[in-house]
């Protein structure tokens, strides 16, 4: 995707939460533990709803008076296959008003030297990551202005220089792929990512993730009781 030059927000403590996926819990977690931060802006990167608690998370989310919003490929809900049933639970809690607008969001949000994007500047689906070859990475930066670009989707932590320019993934706060549970997001200063995990009661969240009625609770219950970790995940997608 090839982006407008724009006027860029200097000097923001950025909260870049991902990838929460309806996991309201997690979410509830780290606005605990943003309450002790100074934070100018809340960006949710995108993959707000798709989930256990797809109210519940859009209603939080969007009572904070400082949260901007990108979109993700799980909030395209359009192009999402009609026949797949989580598509009709996230409407059916959302509504089509609500679902829209998580649709209409702008596809990047910049701010002191930073792009932040969901998946990557090109898309909001190809999946990138840390151990992607080098040219690969190289050329879904081409045409980025920005000296750093911060995305998600790929549900991990990394952090990786490409030429001049640096990759940041910020993690997810809702379904991580991590060696631990918990709420994974990225605080950054002037552009500069503190990688952040906030605790909170899993065991808990998963219990009523399995009573939530969604079609794949119980999956996405054992996944935040025991995440699949980045060494999996290569494991499963390759030097993708």
């Amino acid at each position: 995707m090839v982006r407008e030059p724009r006027r860029r927000i200097l000097c923001v403590r950025v909260a870049a939460l991902y990838d929460v996926h309806g996991n309201v819990r997690a979410l509830e977690a780290v606005l605990r533990d943003l309450g002790r931060e100074r934070v100018d802006v809340v960006l949710f990167g995108g993959d707000l709803a798709w989930g256990p608690y797809p109210r519940e998370t859009f209603e939080l989310a969007r009572s904070l008076a400082n949260a901007k919003f990108i979109r993700g490929n799980a909030d395209e809900i359009s192009t999402i296959d009609t026949t797949d049933a989580r598509r009709d639970f996230v409407l059916g809690h959302l509504g089509e008003d609500d679902a829209h607008w998580l649709q209409s969001r702008p596809f990047s949000w910049s701010a002191d030297d930073t792009l932040y994007v969901h998946a990557s500047p090109r898309d909001t689906e190809t999946p990138y990551f840390a151990w992607s070859p080098p040219e690969i990475l190289a050329a879904a930066l081409d045409r980025v202005a920005e000296s750093r670009v911060v995305s998600g989707h790929v549900h991990m932590q990394t952090d990786v220089r490409v030429g001049t320019k640096h990759w940041t993934c910020a993690g997810s706060v809702g379904f991580p792929y991590e060696d631990e549970p918990g709420a994974y997001w990225t605080l950054l200063v002037d552009g500069m990512p503190e990688f952040r995990r906030s605790d909170y009661d899993v065991d808990a969240a998963a219990a009523g993730i399995r009573k939530s009625g969604h079609p794949r609770a119980h999956e996405y219950a054992d996944m935040i009781e025991r995440p699949m970790t980045a060494a999996e995940v290569r494991a499963t997608w390759g030097a993708a």
